[in-house]
This record gives structure tokens, sequence and C-alpha cells, in this order.
């Protein structure tokens, strides 16, 4: 496998944050052509195994994942590089806008623009979060553990992190029964 550029690695992060509005979720359709079908960096469910991981740690979600891309590839210089791609567009426009534009938010237009992007973010989500539920949900346990995940946080305000933690207890307890049925 040829070795990837540290080049390669900036400018193909650099075009997801530049080009990507809404955050995490918005950034997946983007980084599954860059990452996957464009530079076969890593595959369909590495790069959602990379996701999962990078949504339950702390920090920005596309960071985390240019960051995990970034050192599979290059190491820890590697790392680095990807995630200074994926984070100085947003340097760049946030200290253009606070140098040249007071108040920025509060003009109507704005306002309105951002409302559009917000609906325009949505319709860009709904297929990502299709194709990770897909990809997620292999079985009926898992399943079962979607709907309850949901409905302890968006009934119940259950914190995420005690709802991460007990996905992962639970991961692992399914992975143990597969492999005991395996064996049987």
């Amino acid at each position: 496998m040829e070795k990837v550029k540290l080049k390669d690695l900036y400018f193909s992060f650099f075009r997801i944050g530049l080009f990507t509005f809404g955050g995490g979720l918005a950034m997946i359709p983007m980084l599954e052509k860059e990452i996957v079908d464009k530079h076969h960096w890593c595959d369909e469910e590495e790069l959602m195994n990379y996701y999962a991981i990078g949504q339950s740690t702390p920090g920005i979600i596309a960071v985390n994942v240019a960051t995990f891309v970034g050192y599979k590839h290059r190491g820890v210089r590697g790392g680095v590089i990807a995630t200074l791609g994926i984070i100085t567009p947003s340097l760049l426009i946030i200290t253009l806008i606070a140098t040249f534009i007071e108040n920025f938010a509060s003009y109507p237009i704005v306002q309105k623009a951002l409302k559009g992007l917000g609906i325009g973010v949505c319709a860009i989500i709904i297929p990502s979060l299709i194709k990770l539920f897909k990809s997620s949900i292999k079985n009926i346990y898992l399943a079962l553990i979607a709907i309850i995940s949901f409905i302890l946080v968006e009934f119940f305000k259950v914190p995420i992190i005690i709802l991460v933690l007990a996905g992962i207890l639970l991961g692992i307890l399914l992975g143990i029964k597969e492999k005991k049925n395996d064996i049987s």
C-alpha cells in the first residue's frame, strides 16, 4: 500500500472543513466521498466506527475522525496534519467574520441565510442517518437498544454518557453471547 502524503491528508480534510456546514452529522456524506470513495483511506464500516468513537469521546466529531484517519496512515504527524486541515477553514472564516463584521449574526439576511442553511443541512443528514442506522442495526437486540436509547434520551432526558457506557457494556455482552453461540 502506497504511503499517504501529508499534503493529501491536509487538503482533503481542508476541503471537508471548508464545504461542510452543520456539524458532525452533516460531514458524513463529505467524509464518505473523500475518505472512502475517492482516496480509499478506510472502508465505510471503518469510517462509521471512527465516527462512533469520535462521537463518544470529547471534542468535535469531525476533528476526531480526521485525527483517527490521519493517525492510521501517518502516525502522530498524520493525525496532527489531518486535524489542522479540518479546523483551518473554520479558524479562517471565524477570524474574517470577527475582524470585518460587527454583530454579524444580528443582520436579518444572515439570520435568513442560516435558517435556509439549516434546512439544507437536514436534507444532507437524513440519508447519512439512514445509512448509519442500516449499518449499525444488524439484529433485533441492536434494534431494541437503539429504540430504548432514543426513548431514554428524548423522553426521560437520560444523560448520553450513561447510554454510551451502557451501549459499550451491552455490545461486549452481546459479543460474548454470539461467540458462545458460534462455539456451540
